[in-house]
């Protein structure tokens, strides 16, 4: 690798395997907290481990998550690809469940990690899917996800016991710490299943840990209702990435996603993993994870557990919220906010009996049981019955919006501070910490879950401090224009 200073502005021009990449303000930084990186350091990380991350993202369409203003900055997903780039990338299109479609870049050399790097993108997201079929994943991805305040030994646990369900399903699981709180683990799969099928594979063995280790471990997708470690199933579902291995996670540590053996789990750190520790690591024992291309399963094992459990009546579980409504699953709505509903309530039951036949056997009933006045017609000054209102299943308030989850948790300090007697009795999962993703960007909600406080006792729901949610204009928007064509369609 040649490096050349370019004179027009502050820039470094580097020589990779032949290719040229212009590094613009290498100087700037990125990470200025525990520890100070430039671009410039981020670029030369990514260089040191490129084959252990090219094994990540090679020959897969990439989601560019660009944090241009620094680590300690909002970040923003680009899904296309850029028009100015270089030779030496290549793209496809992807279609997304919203019918859309995207030119996204695949990265197969370390000038094109560099190159990327370059715009800002610390961290690799790519598809689980290869260019050449783009319709059939070859990585069933597990994710485990520990809810606020459950302590790193739970995720080690819960992960062996993910190892052992594979080893009994005659998979071969390859784990990675998450470069956050978390961990990953990855198996390689033949691409001969759809992305409904890898995820409901996914959402089966989620549910057969937690059978496992019910106090350790949750396949629940509503937070209010999770606690320990979550599986989260719908990292498989199309269109969703997660960090790949070796990506920089924008911690003040500047933490990496680390590729581990299975014998180093059970004492491993994540706070050891970083970019001035894992290029000495990976120069002393290389890659892990270099031969998992070479070891593909089968997922009929996790499709027959999901047969099963659908044959007791445990459906299909929530979906994101961009998906269109799955055939099977179950109300997309998180129960505190649900409505107390039966069987005879749904549109479809209603549709096969035909309307009216609920309201026609309350009325016979009636009759049968001796109350003739039901047969009168009401009066007209007879008072209107009230409505149903919602009930809510959990007691929750929302504390803190913002693009800034420093000053969302600075909000609920603040909300602790002026009701501490509340925030004494909080369980550890009462907390709920959501990482929202908008149009182009995340950020952050807290909610407080009130159940183990006293009705009496319970604080109102104010106004969110901060309240600053990017998605409410849009939502606005989209919904008058909902109610726009509702009545345009009515009339």
């Amino acid at each position: 690798m040649k490096r050349e200073a370019a004179k027009e502005e502050a820039a470094e021009l580097l020589t990779i395997d032949g290719h040229e990449v212009r590094v613009t303000h290498p100087d700037k930084l990125y990470f200025s907290k525990q520890v100070q990186l430039t671009k410039l350091d981020l670029v030369r990380y990514y260089l040191s481990i490129a084959p252990g991350a090219l094994n990540g993202i090679r020959d897969r369409p990439i989601v560019l998550k660009r944090f241009v203003n620094g680590a300690e900055a909002e970040a923003f997903y680009q899904k296309r690809a850029p028009s100015d780039r270089p030779s030496f990338l290549r793209t496809v299109t992807l279609s997304f469940p919203s019918g859309r479609t995207a030119e996204e870049l695949v990265v197969d050399n370390p000038a094109g990690l560099a190159w990327i790097v370059n715009l800002g993108c610390i961290e690799l997201h790519p598809h689980p899917v290869r260019s050449d079929d783009l319709d059939h994943p070859d990585e069933l991805r597990v994710d485990l996800d520990p809810i606020p305040g459950v302590p790193w030994s739970d995720v080690r646990l819960v992960a062996f016991e993910v190892q052992s369900l594979l080893t009994d399903l005659g998979l071969r699981g390859w784990p990675k710490t998450s470069g956050s709180r978390g961990m990953h683990i990855n198996i390689r799969i033949h691409p001969r299943w759809t992305f409904t099928e890898v995820r409901r594979a996914a959402l089966a063995l989620s549910r057969a840990v937690e059978r496992r280790v019910p106090t350790l471990a949750s396949s629940k997708w509503w937070k209010e209702e999770r606690h320990g470690v979550f599986l989260d199933y719908n990292q498989n579902a199309k269109d969703r990435t997660t960090a790949s291995a070796y990506s920089v996670r924008p911690l003040p540590d500047a933490r990496v996603s680390t590729p581990l053996h299975w014998h180093e789990v059970a004492d491993c750190d994540p706070a050891a993993f970083t970019v001035l520790t894992v290029p000495v690591r990976f120069s002393q024992i290389g890659d892990p994870h270099v031969d998992m291309d070479a070891h593909p399963g089968t997922l009929e094992p996790l499709l027959e557990i999901a047969a099963q459990d659908e044959s007791t009546g445990l459906g299909d579980a929530p979906w994101p919220p961009h998906f269109r409504k799955m055939e099977g699953e179950a109300p997309r709505v998180a129960p505190s906010r649900a409505k107390k509903s039966t069987t005879e309530k749904s549109f479809s039951h209603q549709l096969d009996e035909g309307f009216g036949a609920q309201r026609f056997r309350k009325r016979s009933k009636t009759i049968e049981e001796g109350d003739a006045t039901i047969s009168e017609p009401p009066q007209a000054d007879s008072a209107p019955k009230p409505r149903r209102t919602r009930v809510s299943t959990q007691p929750l308030i929302t504390i803190a919006n913002s693009p800034d989850k420093q000053a969302a948790l600075e909000g609920l300090e603040r909300w602790k501070t002026r009701y501490p007697e509340v925030a004494n009795h909080l369980a550890i999962d009462d907390i709920l910490i959501d990482s929202m993703r908008g149009r182009s960007s995340t950020w952050t909600r807290i909610r407080v879950n009130l159940r183990h406080i006293l009705e009496d006792l319970r604080p109102p729901q104010e106004t969110p401090d901060p309240d600053d949610d990017p998605t409410r204009e849009w939502r606005t928007l989209h919904a008058t224009a909902k109610r726009t064509a509702k009545k345009s369609g009515g009339s």
